[in-house]
């Protein structure tokens, strides 16, 4: 069966994978070839031994007189960081591992390994101090941006992270079990209009540029409104009655109409208005970061969730504004085709292909997530 295929964008979007442990690794290779090439080198072990512990010792110098140097400001702060606690302010500036007794074993190594060539160990231990004193004080020391980034995320303290969980918690959580409830009732009422039945979820739309519409008819003019889905009423947050719904749009493909709920993720607002404010700090590659970070995190929330299994839709893509004035409306056109031809290529056993451009088969599947798998064929799609 042929299928049809959306034009392909200009660029491949892309969204990152969560880091691996390949630097590590690298490390430990590095590490291999270095023993190989000192032990080639027909050296002898005594002096290369000597050497070695005396840069452990330097390193584990540079850790305490970092931590020294940290302390000197977190004393000001014990009352309002530390609830008043000096132990606390330790911790939170010196090691909590093994580099103390580290350094007391190189220590010792280094005594026992001294050879009398006429240098104290105390004028070794001044030396290596002056040398990490002279990188800390130049911020030599100050992580790399990957090294930060790889922080933030494996500590999950990007912005991102917090977004997509409150995204998830404050509202899809209680409003994705309802929609396809939500759905049915408005079928029930209106038997002609809703007919694809693998449709019936709420589409979220995820603009990596973060450019999000209030009205989506002056977004494309392919899109307009249809009509709203049947309240949801709770009482959250100190707020009585606090309405949830939903809209229904048309989308127009030519000759033909389709109709589904569809809306922007609302936190990507916030992303942009962070990126115009000056008190954020925030540009604009930044965002894009974050906007990719966002949604690989909600999508790893979403998959997680079973009661939100098979509800929701993410459509994530690159904005191209006003060179492609109906590109919104053909990106959810080919999600809308894709969920109805799944239905298809189960029961035929054929396999679809990934879609033109949009990702590569390294990168994260941006259009069909674990949630979305198929569902059983039905025959009222057309």
């Amino acid at each position: 069966m042929s299928r049809e295929r959306r034009p392909s964008p200009p660029g491949s979007l892309r969204i990152p994978r969560a880091r691996g442990g390949r630097a590590r690794r690298a490390g430990l290779l590095l590490l291999g070839i270095a023993a190989a090439a000192l032990c080639l080198a027909g050296q002898p072990l005594v002096p290369a031994a000597r050497f070695l512990t005396a840069h452990f010792v330097a390193l584990q110098l540079g850790v305490l007189l970092k931590g020294a140097c940290y302390l000197a400001e977190e004393i000001f702060h014990l009352q309002t960081r530390h609830h008043g606690s000096f132990q606390r302010a330790l911790c939170a500036c010196f090691p909590r591992h093994w580099q103390g007794l580290t350094l007391l074993v190189c220590g010792s190594a280094c005594v026992a390994l001294m050879d009398g060539d006429g240098q104290t160990l105390s004028f070794q231990l001044g030396l290596a101090s002056l040398c990490q004193l002279l990188i800390l004080t130049l911020g030599l020391h100050k992580p790399s941006a990957v090294e930060i980034s790889e922080m933030s995320e494996r500590s999950k303290q990007n912005v991102a992270h917090g977004l997509a969980w409150s995204y998830y918690v404050g509202y899809l959580k209680i409003v994705l079990p309802r929609v396809k409830k939500s759905l049915e009732e408005f079928s029930r009422a209106n038997p002609n209009v809703l007919i694809c039945r693998e449709t019936w979820k709420l589409h979220i739309l995820i603009p990596l540029s973060c450019d999000v519409y209030d009205d989506l008819e002056k977004a494309d003019s392919n899109i307009q409104y249809l009509a709203d889905l049947s309240e949801t009423t709770l009482t959250r947050a100190g707020t009585k009655k606090r309405v949830y719904k939903h809209s229904l749009y048309t989308i127009r493909d030519e000759d033909k109409l389709w109709r589904c709920a569809v809306e922007y993720a609302t936190p990507l607002q916030s992303l942009y208005a962070m990126s115009q404010d000056e008190c954020a700090a925030f540009d604009r590659e930044e965002r894009l970061e974050q906007a990719k970070l966002f949604y690989r995190t909600l999508e790893e929330i979403l998959r997680g969730s079973r009661e939100c299994a098979g509800t929701y839709r993410l459509i994530a893509y690159e904005d191209l504004g006003e060179a492609e004035p109906h590109f919104l409306s053909r990106e959810i056109l080919w999600h809308l085709r894709q969920q109805r031809d799944e239905e298809f290529a189960v029961q035929e056993g054929t396999q679809l292909q990934d879609p033109p451009t949009t990702l590569s088969s390294t990168e994260l599947n941006l259009q069909i997530s674990m949630s979305d798998l198929p569902q059983p064929l039905r025959s009222d799609c057309f």
